[in-house]
């Protein structure tokens, strides 16, 4: 079954993402299991900026904010900044 997601849910999972993002950068050496995992939230925070822009974009237009799914990695990174 699916997750239910409200903005709030989506902006509270984006900041624990960037707060872990912080800390990992803040480390004074980092070692190949940060690197990797830098690139995990790095992938992940793309997603749930993705999915929140879907949600208002939905809402926006008068449609159902909850239709908005969190697309895979492989959609959101072809995306162009």
């Amino acid at each position: 079954m699916a997750e239910h997601r409200t903005d709030e849910s989506v902006m509270d999972r984006i900041q624990r993402l960037v707060k872990e993002e912080q800390e990992l950068y803040a480390r004074a050496s980092r070692d190949d299991h940060a690197e990797v995992r830098l690139e995990e939230i790095r992938v992940e925070l793309d997603q749930y900026w993705d999915l929140l822009r879907q949600r208002r974009a939905l809402r926006e237009f008068g449609e159902d904010p909850d239709r908005a799914k969190l697309r895979p990695a492989g959609v959101v990174e072809k995306y162009e900044q």
